[in-house]
């Protein structure tokens, strides 16, 4: 029954109607909309052209060219086998698609309306009819099935954790598909399931050139059957791969569409070695860089192609969460499994000498998961957080709600004297002793800790660590492996310490279960990389997800955010507070262009998505 009213509509998206439990199904109002969005209403009306910030007119053709460091050996990126070249927007549709200029928006693309009801229960999606796959078979409702059940069963953890509170896919009939929930109230799961792609039945169902059945569970490097605006060209595996645009992509002309994939080719380029790609990029062998090495970016750039003008630099800042770099401890170690050691080693690490020799002070020092916004704790809890932490007071530590969280600050200088003094004072409380210069524990075994890595650069940053970990007895190591040995043993849980680069949302939800919940810990290719198991955590992850409200899901995502924090599941490492990109000049972008709203505005895709080039003109 579609009885409500638009405004109604808008607000239930928003959370700001308390869901209707209680009521059957068929008497819950609904709505049919063109999109969804998480905060107040839509910006753009069911009749919308384009969106604001593209050059409807950009040219078509020419190319631009990326790197990656590392390498691949899959073009399936759904799934834990293999390391994939993982450009899966390229390839595959959505049913909705996101808006850059709004934070948490999403507009029909595969999916030409949208219909869902005021308690969040269920959702359908009406297929547009002209949608097709690469090789010219219509994308139907059973497809969506299909790709809801293939990823469940056969893709990354991820995706059963992400869906796990859908129920039921049915197609109502050949372009009407309706998702049906295991619970009211989780107004991110009609949000979500609107970022499935649609996988081909008929291909994979089908057998390979064998005649053997295809199996989506393992890598391949066959190009896939897709939905998306490019196909896979020439490529060579660890090398390179182009992607072609389809002249016969069916959505090229929908408003979500419009100014949207201006190049013929995009290319990437894969470097096995950061110095060797950087070298590459002066040489004219790729575009566009983001620099994520501060030293270079100090004083690597003054160069001819700079300094004439050929080559631009710039930094994008943030008005976002900022991606946050963090060392994960394995919490599977039963070493690590003391708080008391765990913020001994954060206070080991003496970011402030780091960043004045190492970074060159270009770096700010990582406060929150959710760095640079409104869902970062600051400050003592507030009367709400505290309501939301009271009943677990006696499983937290006091710190939680009677001091404001801050990473250890050193003095400055390379001795970190004090900070080293405290670290030894914790880690002798744990249980440790020092013996003739060695850490060791009740049976004499010395405490040793290895940092794995997948590129050199790194070594430079965890040398200075080393040194001061050693004068606290620590013996501490560093281990160099491929990509592909680095992915799978991060994936597997095989590792003491690594880096990893936490990002998150304007509108935290389901995925936080993968990121933190204990069901994803023991869990091969969960996000949950450091194996957090914590009832506290748990509960907490489930008030942002049913969060009746934006209000209530700040609060909820600030609480988290003090129980990671107080728990030193990883050492605070550093943040930069824009994007450096360095490129060549020979492309144009859109005066409007809106790298403070969407990260993906700000990444590669805002490039490849929106810019066009000058040869095409």
């Amino acid at each position: 029954m579609r009885t409500s009213t638009r405004r109604a509509w808008f607000l239930a998206l928003a959370g700001l109607i308390v869901p209707f439990g209680g009521f059957a199904q068929d008497e819950i109002a609904s709505e049919v909309s063109h999109g969804v969005t998480l905060f107040g209403s839509l910006k753009y009306p069911s009749d919308f052209r384009r969106f604001d910030y593209v050059n409807p007119e950009a040219p078509k053709g020419g190319r631009i060219r990326i790197s990656r460091i590392g390498t691949y050996d899959s073009f399936n990126p759904y799934i834990v086998q293999g390391t994939p070249e993982i450009w899966a927007d390229l390839l595959y549709d959505t049913l909705l698609v996101d808006a850059y200029d709004e934070p948490a928006s999403m507009y029909g693309l595969l999916a030409e309306s949208v219909e869902m009801p005021e308690d969040y229960s269920w959702v359908i999606y009406t297929l547009r009819e002209e949608a097709r796959f690469s090789d010219g078979a219509p994308v139907t409702a059973e497809d969506i099935v299909f790709s809801l059940d293939l990823l469940r069963e056969k893709g990354a953890p991820i995706y059963g954790f992400y869906y796990q509170n859908v129920v039921s896919a049915e197609a109502l009939d050949e372009r009407r598909v309706r998702f049906t929930f295991d619970e009211v109230g989780n107004r991110e799961l009609p949000f979500i399931t609107g970022q499935l792609p649609a996988l081909p039945q008929h291909y994979w169902e089908g057998t390979d050139e064998a005649g053997d059945p295809r199996d989506f569970s393992r890598s391949s490097l066959v190009p896939p059957v897709g939905t998306g605006p490019y196909r896979i060209g020439r490529f060579e595996p660890g090398r390179f791969v182009e992607y072609v645009r389809r002249d016969d992509y069916w959505a090229k002309d929908l408003p979500v569409k419009v100014g949207y994939h201006n190049f013929a080719v995009i290319r990437v380029d894969f470097y096995r070695d950061s110095d060797v790609a950087l070298q590459a990029f002066f040489s004219d062998e790729y575009d566009i860089r983001i620099e994520n090495i501060a030293r270079n970016w100090a004083t690597a750039y003054d160069r001819p192609p700079v300094r004439s003008g050929a080559i631009k630099l710039e930094g994008m800042p943030y008005v976002l969460p900022i991606a946050a770099q963090v060392y994960t401890l394995n919490l599977r170690r039963e070493k690590f499994s003391d708080r008391r050691v765990r913020e001994a080693l954060s206070l080991a690490f003496n970011y402030e000498w780091i960043n004045e020799n190492i970074f060159y002070g270009q770096y700010t020092r990582v406060k929150s998961y959710w760095h640079n916004s409104d869902l970062a704790s600051s400050g003592l809890p507030s009367a709400a957080e505290i309501e939301v932490l009271e009943p677990y007071r006696d499983q937290l530590p006091e710190e939680v709600f009677t001091t404001e969280f801050e990473p250890p600050v050193s003095d400055g200088t390379e001795t970190n004297r004090n900070n080293l003094f405290r670290a030894l004072q914790l880690l002798q409380e744990a249980g440790w002793r020092l013996r003739n210069g060695v850490l060791v524990d009740a049976a004499g075994e010395p405490f040793t800790i290895e940092f794995l890595i997948a590129t050199q650069s790194s070594e430079r940053v965890l040398q200075p660590y080393l040194r001061d970990l050693e004068k606290i007895g620590i013996q501490g190591s560093i281990r160099l492996v491929d990509a592909a040995q680095y992915t799978e043993r991060v994936q597997n849980g095989d590792f003491d310490v690594f880096s990893y680069v936490h990002s998150n949302s304007l509108s935290p939800g389901n995925e936080q279960r993968d990121y933190w919940g204990s069901a994803a810990a023991d869990e091969p290719g969960s996000r949950n990389y450091g194996g957090v198991r914590n009832p506290v955590v748990d509960a907490l992850i489930e008030r942002i997800v049913f969060a009746p409200s934006r209000e209530a899901l700040v609060t909820a995502t600030h609480a988290l955010d003090r129980v990671l924090l107080w728990n030193h599941y990883s050492i605070p490492a550093w943040t930069a507070p824009v994007d450096r990109y360095a490129y060549w000049d020979r492309f144009g972008r859109p005066a409007s262009f809106p790298p403070e709203f969407h990260p993906g505005a700000t990444r590669y895709s805002g490039a490849t998505d929106l810019w066009w080039s000058r040869e095409a003109e």
